[in-house]
């Protein structure tokens, strides 16, 4: 042991959980680049709705991973809440491969499996997400914490490689068109089928070296029953000694119905983005309200509040892939890639594949800027991702600005858009989880990371509200066109559709009327794009004029 120790500097145990968590990635982004396509073209849903089931998906796979880690630190242990919530993801995808398998004979019980299955995988996810990622940090002894960063550096690469592999093999198999570019809408089953045997997988890797490798820097297994444990696993900080008076608690569930009944009634939320929203503030609050907080660790909360609240315009904006991005790469895109025509759920891939060629550069480009004393503080890099985002989306627009309603973009602008982006995930991603790190007080770390995944749920539940304000794309044009109506003509409101005409959009999943964002009429995909740039690109200028005040208020912490 000492000698691979010596040979490798990181723990056998660190390629085990990298080996888990890039199978379980696989899993998850595979069916996530397929999911809005099986949607719309197998279950007959309008393209709106399905980014809005999907972005509701994905907030709440970050919202379930606080009750997974409070349950895993009370009652199950981190081992058996992986293992759990493996099993219960490849079960949700198996039902989905059903849901796939059965929508042509039977659609409602189709529809029935999907929403259990996506249940499924919400829970199963909120069991998993945060005990893996919790176990690489107890894998090192006390005087090699400094290896964190790098340690975390090599399983980010694991996360993106299976998110690669997923994007790769589930299109492949699952997105699939004929050379008359007709779609078979009978193929998605097969990727459902590839990310549930993917998930098996990464579960039983987990299962039959846990005992061997999965240990502490002494030799103990990790992870196990917390009745277990003893004095000398608690790292600093795994202790939740807070003190929340009674009030506070009362306020706290007073405040999250309010706030979710102004969400729900007032904004005009789904029930699903109301519960995100609600919780977010209210744990948010909860925390502060804590009455043995001094005031410099206070600052330092409220610094990563400040901080969390900017990343939900980020992911708001990045998560577009897998809605929006997709419709476009599907229904407005020349997907031709050195004579490769790519399934347009594949396009998605180029975002894992930049991951993994710049998270080592990227680390070392930190790496080499502490040396010489001018590394940015965390903020600043964030409000770099920011203005990154923002130039991602200008360029596209500004490429999308003459296409008209049948021009076909060029694959390398989306390619590029992911290249941009990547490089902001850098600057946004690995940083604010180290700076929640930095920044939290110990007895409040894993509620802090709870509500910086709440900044990602939240900003996943404003991606589904945005990418459902995606305009009509040449396709709809073209099917209006089949079925004798002028879609530009009915959008510009200068013929009135019959109630013919009006059913027979609807049931090609053809809206009558120009989606609405703030107010604001979006007529085409300029403007689509043009809210991203304004969004991102506001939160980046804000972030960058704060950066002075917040860099007092973390009182010395980089």
């Amino acid at each position: 042991m000492s000698k691979t120790a010596v040979k490798t500097g990181h723990p056998k145990g660190l390629w085990v959980l990298f080996g888990t968590e890039m199978w379980e990635r696989f899993n998850f982004y595979g069916m996530r680049a397929i999911l809005t396509l099986f949607l719309v073209n197998s279950l007959m849903m309008k393209e709106e709705d399905a980014s809005l089931i999907y972005g509701g998906f994905l907030g709440l796979c970050y919202l379930t991973p606080m009750l997974g880690g409070f349950i895993s630190d009370r009652f199950f242990g981190n081992r058996n809440c992986i293992l759990l919530g493996g099993l219960m993801m490849a079960l949700g995808q198996l039902l989905l491969f059903f849901s796939a398998s059965i929508f042509g004979s039977n659609i409602s019980l189709a529809n029935t499996l999907m929403w259990i299955a996506l249940g499924i995988i919400i829970f199963g996810n909120g069991f998993f997400k945060p005990n893996i990622s919790s176990m690489v940090g107890s894998l090192y002894p006390k005087q090699e914490k400094s290896k964190l960063d790098t340690a975390f550096t090599i399983f980010y690469m694991g996360i993106n490689l299976g998110a690669f592999l997923g994007q790769l093999i589930c299109p492949i198999v699952g997105d699939v068109k004929t050379a008359d570019g007709i779609r078979d809408i009978h193929a998605f089953k097969w990727g459902f089928l590839a990310a549930s045997t993917a998930m098996l997988v990464g579960t039983a890797v987990f299962y039959f070296l846990k005992n061997k490798y999965v240990i502490t820097p002494e030799g103990r297994p990790l992870g196990g029953l917390p009745k277990h444990n003893v004095s000398d696993d608690y790292e600093e900080g795994e202790s939740q000694k807070a003190v929340f008076s009674q009030k506070a608690l009362i306020g706290a569930v007073v405040s999250f119905f309010v706030l979710g009944a102004i969400f729900h009634y007032v904004v005009d939320q789904n029930w699903i983005y109301t519960v995100i929203y609600s919780s977010g503030i209210t744990l948010a609050g909860l925390i502060v309200s804590d009455s043995s907080l001094t005031k410099v660790e206070r600052d330092r909360i409220f610094v990563i509040y400040i901080v969390a609240f900017f990343i939900i315009f980020f992911w708001a904006a990045f998560e577009q892939a897998g809605s929006s991005l997709t419709f476009i790469a599907d229904n407005q895109c020349d997907r031709n890639f050195f004579g490769y025509n790519m399934p347009p759920s594949m396009v998605q891939i180029f975002n894992g594949l930049f991951v993994v060629a710049f998270a080592v550069p990227f680390s070392m480009l930190w790496d080499y800027l502490r040396s010489k004393d001018r590394e940015p503080i965390s903020p600043v890099k964030q409000a770099v991702g920011l203005a990154l985002i923002a130039l991602s989306y200008f360029i596209i627009a500004h490429n999308v600005k003459d296409l008209g309603n049948n021009g076909l973009l060029a694959i390398k602008w989306l390619i590029l858009l992911y290249l941009i982006q990547t490089a902001a995930e850098l600057c946004l991603s690995p940083i604010g989880l180290s700076l929640v790190g930095k920044l939290s007080p110990k007895r409040f770390s894993s509620l802090l990371y709870g509500v910086f995944f709440l900044s990602n749920a939240s900003g996943y539940a404003l991606a589904g509200t945005l990418g459902s304000i995606l305009p009509a794309t040449g396709d709809k044009f073209n099917k209006a066109k089949e079925l004798g109506i002028d879609l530009q003509g009915v959008l510009d409101k200068k013929i009135t559709p019959t109630a013919e005409q009006l059913k027979l959009l609807a049931d090609n999943q053809i809206t009558d009327h120009n989606p609405v964002f703030a107010g604001f009429e979006i007529h085409n995909l300029f403007e689509f794009f043009m809210v991203f740039v304004v969004l991102t690109g506001l939160a980046a200028i804000i972030l960058f004029a704060l950066t002075p005040v917040l860099k007092k208020m973390m009182h010395g912490v980089r």
